[in-house]
């Protein structure tokens, strides 16, 4: 009652979908009065006044002004949000509230894949990372459901191997969202404007079809690939640097030109490993060896990550640098100092796939906990561990001398409010915890064969279920008194165990 009288709801937990706010009476009567509605993914987020802290309506609509009537229901159209904030807009006015009402839309998948272990904070990751995904699974994979609700070739790569992990292949919204991008980018043009993201599509395709085993999906893009992967070999000078156009690795180091020179040097032998595979696999051997050889050339250039951990990573996956020596001297040292978000599950990877897996469980704690600290229940599109630094929660109203981890931190396209803190490129634990601690990768195409290199850590135990296209994997793991790992593993009869 009352000018700008407003009450502020929180849901518990992010969502994607509207608010409705059930009105049964309003004065003065007759005809309608003015309600504002603004929903946010923080608190105050959801009471902060459209254009100020950058707060937008980009994507979707998340604050606007409704006429009510007596006993009417208005809703909101979809975006993202765990908070909403309805406010009187019309002077000399009051309304009665039923009821203020989230409805969450989302696509009703089975969570196949699993994970659980002696710690509860790297389940909460693992279960985060999942929900985050299942989310983003809309009409299409979106990279947010807030801002971003649109498909980035160069974003879905940790999407990819998410759902793998946790729904498995079954869902077409992968295959569509793949599908869309190409058919809207001729070969001759880079993804999204950027030419990683035609680099992060290729290799969106070999996890898929090493997750999947469908050759006749694959086959699908034979024609495309051979248009657009020869392209890249001009893109290697004759020192085997990389001359990428557009150049684009990850926002954190896009302001240190050598750094990101590093990561998309990294970025595109990657790639072309990942490419040299799928024309194996699609019998196109002759362009399997090119990739091949262009691929190498890049070895013969070895730039310097600048201390950075993304493109450091990226150089370790692909050969350039030494894996064991990159995570010693460059990952591991400051802890979850400089992650992020878009490539922390290849931060991970590269520290893993130096055989040091324990070394990354700390990593999970220290940065995507930190989100669990501050209240998140989804990941977010870009963190650093500062922010945490004398801040507020998220689901906390904002506190006189404490910042706002929301509204007063981020840059580029994320700077304050704009900020999504539901982006399915932050989901990596969940696939890692199931690749590297289950142990479970695919080995050969369609996980007719995988590999089984369970690490347990500092973990007493760890259990959980992998999804093939035969049927679910169960395995369990627990420690002995003398430490040693012992472990139990349930496959379908069609899948091989490689134990390595």
């Amino acid at each position: 009652e009352g000018e700008k009288a407003g009450v502020l709801v929180d849901f518990g937990i992010e969502l994607h979908g509207t608010v409705t706010v059930t009105v049964t009476g309003i004065t003065p009567k007759g005809g309608t009065i003015d309600i504002r509605v603004r929903t946010g993914e923080s608190a105050a987020e959801a009471l902060t006044p459209l254009g100020k802290k950058n707060t937008t309506n980009d994507h979707a609509t998340r604050d606007l002004v409704l006429p009510v009537s007596f006993y009417s229901a208005n809703e909101t159209p979809e975006t993202g949000f765990r908070f909403a904030y309805v406010e009187l807009v019309t002077a000399d006015a009051s309304a009665e509230i039923a009821s203020i009402q989230a409805t969450a839309i989302l696509r009703d998948l089975e969570y196949v894949g699993s994970f659980d272990c002696s710690d509860p904070l790297l389940t909460k990751c693992y279960d985060t990372a999942a929900y985050t995904v299942h989310l983003n699974m809309q009409r299409y994979l979106w990279d947010g459901i807030k801002r971003d609700r649109l498909i980035w070739a160069g974003d879905m790569n940790t999407e990819v191997n998410t759902i793998l992990a946790v729904f498995g292949g079954g869902c077409d919204v992968m295959p569509k969202s793949l599908d869309r991008i190409r058919d809207v980018t001729p070969p001759d043009q880079f993804m999204n404007g950027m030419a990683a993201y035609s680099l992060w599509w290729t290799l969106c395709h070999y996890d898929w079809y090493m997750g999947t085993g469908d050759k006749k999906y694959l086959m699908e893009q034979r024609d495309y690939l051979k248009a657009l992967i020869p392209r890249y070999f001009a893109y290697i000078d004759e020192n085997g640097a990389e001359a990428l156009p557009n150049k684009f690795f990850d926002h954190p180091n896009q302001a240190n030109p050598v750094s990101r020179h590093a990561g998309l040097q990294g970025l595109m032998r990657y790639a072309l490993r990942g490419a040299s595979e799928l024309f194996r696999y699609m019998e196109e051997y002759d362009l399997s060896q090119q990739c091949l050889f262009h691929a190498d050339r890049l070895l013969a250039h070895r730039p310097d990550p600048m201390g950075e951990k993304q493109p450091a990573a990226m150089l370790a996956l692909s050969g350039i640098l030494d894996p064991g020596e990159t995570a010693e001297k460059i990952i591991l040292p400051g802890g979850a100092m400089g992650l992020s978000t878009f490539l922390g599950y290849y931060t991970l990877t590269a520290v893993a796939e130096a055989g040091l897996t324990p070394a990354a469980l700390p990593l999970i704690r220290q940065y995507w906990g930190t989100m669990l600290d501050l209240g998140a229940t989804t990941f977010w599109e870009d963190f650093d561990v500062t922010w945490a630094e004398n801040a507020h929660r998220i689901d906390e109203l904002p506190v006189p001398g404490k910042k706002d981890p929301h509204g007063d931190c981020g840059a580029y396209c994320y700077r304050n409010f704009r900020h999504s803190l539901c982006h399915g490129w932050a989901s990596g634990p969940a696939p890692f915890l199931t690749k590297y601690v289950l142990g479970i990768r695919p080995f050969t195409p369609g996980m007719k064969a995988v590999r089984f290199a369970p690490e347990l850590g500092d973990l007493s135990w760890a259990k959980g279920m992998v999804p093939t296209p035969y049927g679910v994997i169960t395995v369990e793991l627990e420690k002995d008194k003398s430490g040693r790992t012992i472990g139990k593993i349930e496959k379908p009869d069609e899948v091989d165990v490689i134990v390595k």
